[in-house]
């Protein structure tokens, strides 16, 4: 590959003598050459800008000066012309892998204010030749120098034989891998305290590459979340999306990983419940539970009146949310609600019914009889939405709603028992209920509409936890 430079400071490009890139140079794996601008001047001063038109601070290099210097460093040949500015588009990793399948590439280092911007138009136009304009960051320099120097490393390393291990480039920050990379560690083995993490010496390498992706994902989570939800999802395995969930990333179907959180709902939330609670009851129902019955229960216990009635009762009702999170340009696929606090799109939620007596167990006695333990909460609803099933989020949601329950209390004593019914055909959800701490303690009716259904009742313990609200006496 042969890149020039034209600068008005040719000696800035000297860095570029030194280490891979020089290397790369004297191997002849690149052919790097800096031309000074000043040189095809023609008046005593050397002047390479004026005044700007239209008035302003600052001046701007002449596009006469820089055409006469790219005719001649061009020539003929197919090239790619960069111009580094602030306005530019971002460099990035897969922007330099672009760059190194050009066959040359020529920088034109601007200074004051920049280049007359009739130099880049004219080279739009001229064939063989792509001109792009790149930033490598927000933020402004004194001129394209040190973008220059950028550039040249960031596409020099990138080409065969210049980095000695090509290995190194898919696991590297911003590489093929589309992840942060995972810290490293030498010798000593301990200094000021520190050890190295006891896997990387244990010489299990499906241990070793197993934590250094889990380290991976969970640096890119916390530092460049907009890396992580580009991932492809096809990338990403059962134990990555393991990883990712414990770090409240979900993958849904068919899309890459969106930031969930759940919180507590607030009043504001009541229309977006109703509408979530629309579409994920009915995948709880039964295969031959009529249309007209499901939606009659909906009409009488889902609606935006009574999320707002349950959120009015907090002694009583436990209401918590997931939402998708729109920090990072992504969502879960939906249009379902919003959230007023700044999240995204509810994806699931959860309502728990609250004792408020010590000795207060379920309402109907059939399920009284059979559920263990007073007082008694029940996990009413549980539900998200299906393209986030099987993600891990129904269980975040399970256990957010046994912490917050395992605060509470209740004349002083606290909640002994969580219980819950699903409907006998709804293996799916028996399964995740199981996984849960949860086991079948009986069986009770259930009335969804005109029909009689009958539910399985599940029951687990409550462990104790620090005492919050006391929701009796």
């Amino acid at each position: 590959m042969r890149v020039d430079v034209v600068t008005i400071f040719p000696d800035y490009l000297a860095p570029l003598e030194l280490s891979l890139v020089g290397r790369a140079r004297r191997d002849g794996l690149l052919d790097l050459r800096v031309h000074d601008l000043r040189d095809v001047t023609t008046d005593r001063h050397r002047t390479v800008d004026d005044t700007p038109f239209g008035g302003g601070a600052g001046m701007v290099m002449r596009p006469d000066v820089w055409g006469t210097a790219l005719d001649g460093v061009i020539g003929e040949g197919p090239a790619v012309l960069l111009v580094p500015t602030p306005s530019g588009e971002r460099l990035t990793q897969s922007m330099a892998q672009e760059l190194a399948g050009a066959e040359r590439i020529v920088i034109a280092c601007g200074r004051y204010e920049g280049i007359d911007a009739r130099v880049a138009e004219h080279y739009s136009a001229v064939p063989g030749v792509q001109v792009r304009e790149v930033s490598i960051g927000d933020y402004v320099l004194n001129g394209g120098e040190v973008a220059a120097l950028v550039v040249v490393e960031a596409v020099a390393r990138l080409l065969p034989g210049v980095v000695g291990n090509p290995a190194s480039l898919v696991e590297e920050s911003h590489g093929e891998a589309g992840l942060l990379e995972y810290p490293v560690y030498t010798k000593p083995p301990v200094w000021a305290g520190l050890a190295v993490p006891e896997v990387l010496t244990s010489g299990h390498h499906g241990r070793v590459a197993r934590w250094r992706r889990d380290q991976a994902l969970a640096r890119t989570a916390e530092r460049r979340p907009d890396m992580l939800a580009a991932l492809p999802p096809g990338d990403l395995d059962a134990e990555d999306r393991r990883v990712l969930a414990g770090l409240g990333w979900y993958v849904p179907a068919g899309s890459g990983p969106v930031r969930v959180r759940v919180r507590d709902a607030v009043a504001a939330d009541a229309p977006a419940l109703a509408d979530l609670a629309a579409a994920t009851f009915p995948l709880a129902c039964p295969p031959g539970l009529g249309a007209e019955d499901i939606a009659a229960f909906v009409g009488s216990h889902l609606t935006a009146a009574h999320f707002a009635a349950y959120l009015a009762e907090p002694e009583r009702y436990l209401v918590q949310v997931a939402d998708a999170g729109t920090d990072v340009g992504t969502d879960a696929g939906t249009d379902v609600g919003s959230d007023v606090a700044g999240g995204g799109p509810l994806v699931g939620y959860t309502v728990v019914v609250l004792p408020l007596s010590a000795d207060e167990g379920p309402a109907a006695a059939e399920v009284a009889e059979i559920v263990p333990g007073r007082p008694a909460a029940e996990l009413s609803k549980c539900y998200v939405l299906p393209e986030l099933h099987g993600t891990g989020l129904g269980g975040a949601l399970m256990a957010s709603a046994v912490d917050a329950v395992a605060e509470r209390r209740v004349e002083g004593e606290p909640v002994a028992t969580l219980w819950l019914g699903t409907n006998k055909g709804n293996r799916r959800a028996q399964r995740s209920y199981l996984r849960h701490g949860y086991t079948t303690v009986g069986t009770r009716s259930f009335r969804v509409g005109e029909a009689l259904e009958e539910d399985l009742v599940m029951a687990r313990p409550v462990p104790h936890a620090t005492p919050g609200p006391d929701v009796g006496g």
